[in-house]
C-alpha cells in the first residue's frame, strides 16, 4: 500500500505539506499559500515514507502547523536539515 505524500490543511487555511524525492534525496515542503515556502532535506529517509507521511498528516491537522511538524518529526526520530525558506 502506498503512502499519501501531499496534505492540505482542513481548517480553511491554504497551508500545504508534502514530501518528494529529488536526485535521490527526500525533501519535505511547506507552503502557507501566501508568502512562505520552506524546504527541508530528510536525513536517512530510506524506508521512512510511512513515518514521514504520518508526521505530515498529524502536523497539517494542527492549527500551528510548523511547531507541530517539528514535534511530529522529533517523535518519529526523523532528522531534517533546512534547505530553503
Amino acid at each position: 500500500m502506498g503512502h499519501q505524500s501531499t496534505f492540505h490543511a482542513p481548517h480553511g487555511a491554504a497551508d500545504f505539506l508534502g514530501y518528494r524525492t529529488r536526485a535521490g534525496e527526500t525533501e519535505i515542503v511547506y507552503d502557507d499559500g501566501v508568502t512562505r515556502r520552506m524546504i527541508w532535506r530528510v536525513a536517512a529517509a530510506a524506508g521512512a515514507e510511512g513515518r514521514i507521511s504520518d508526521a505530515l498528516r498529524a502536523a497539517v491537522n494542527a492549527h500551528r502547523i510548523l511547531p507541530s511538524l517539528y514535534d511530529e518529526l522529533k517523535k518519529r526520530a526523523i532528522a531534517i536539515e533546512r534547505v530553503a525558506g
